[in-house]
């Protein structure tokens, strides 16, 4: 349901299409009322409403600087109520972005017809609301959610994890590590799983992605070459790996940052 707010002065006519409306037909319900401007920017705040129908001439604030103050803040949708000697203003608000504006004495059917146009607009907005959060919140994701390195205490397994972390670009396996540091694959895994909760290969894994993160926003090199730069290799499995880390593709994190 869309949250339609009523901003009128004149109760008779506030409490006559609160009550005349098929809002539940449109998909809407009234979410609630106010007698004049400065009341109804409160409302906006409190409800946050898709969709605003509003007097334009009413004490205290009239609908036009109501609209003025709040429309961009809080991207709803206004339909204005206006009579014939306002018409200018109707006119310049609907240049200003409002949806619609609705003649008085009310006809229902116009009102209708206003309400209708605005729920596709307000579908519209939560549409690319939706869009640009989900966005965001690839954008957000910076960094791995970080493991608990602070509370490692082990010198082998410190040892190795700088060695991950200056090393990540070569090709390391668990033989390596055993070579390296003298110690079996099986006995380096358990150290890391009892200190840092997760295995050699998804540690280094982790190493190698936050470095790819970072290359991504800088945008200096193809993403073709940013898994071989970062130690992974070639693109479709790099691809898979950061996909399985940053729960989407490389081209879909790269695309939030434009």
């Amino acid at each position: 349901m869309y949250r339609v707010l009523l901003v009128e002065d004149e109760e008779i006519i506030r409490k006559g299409i609160r009550y005349s409306v098929p809002w539940e037909e449109c998909g809407c319900s009234v979410v609630g009322e106010a007698e004049n401007g400065a009341a109804g920017e409160e409302k906006i705040a409190e409800l946050q409403p898709d969709i605003v129908i509003t007097d334009i001439t009413m004490p205290v604030k009239n609908g036009l600087e109501m609209i003025a103050d709040t429309r961009e803040k809080f991207n709803y949708i206004a339909i204005i109520l206006t009579g014939y000697s306002e018409f200018e203003y109707a006119q310049q608000a609907i240049r200003s972005g409002v949806s619609d504006y609705v003649l008085k004495p009310l006809d229902m059917d116009e009102m209708r017809t206003a309400l209708e146009k605005a729920v596709r607009l307000a579908g519209d907005n939560q549409y690319l609301q939706q869009r640009e959060d989900e966005a965001e919140a690839v954008r957000s994701r910076t960094a791995l959610p970080p493991l608990s390195e602070d509370k490692v205490t082990d010198p082998l397994v410190l040892r190795i994890a700088a060695y991950l972390k200056e090393n990540y670009r070569s090709k390391i396996t668990l033989a390596d590590l055993q070579e390296q540091f003298h110690y079996s694959e099986r006995y380096i895994n358990q150290k890391f799983q009892k200190e840092l909760g997760t295995t050699v290969i998804d540690y280094l894994n982790r190493c190698r992605i936050q470095n790819a993160l970072e290359l991504i926003r800088k945008g200096k090199l193809p993403i073709s070459q940013i898994g071989w730069e970062c130690g992974i290799g070639e693109y479709k499995y790099f691809n898979h790996v950061f996909k399985k880390y940053m729960g989407c593709s490389v081209r879909e994190y790269q695309s939030t940052l434009k």
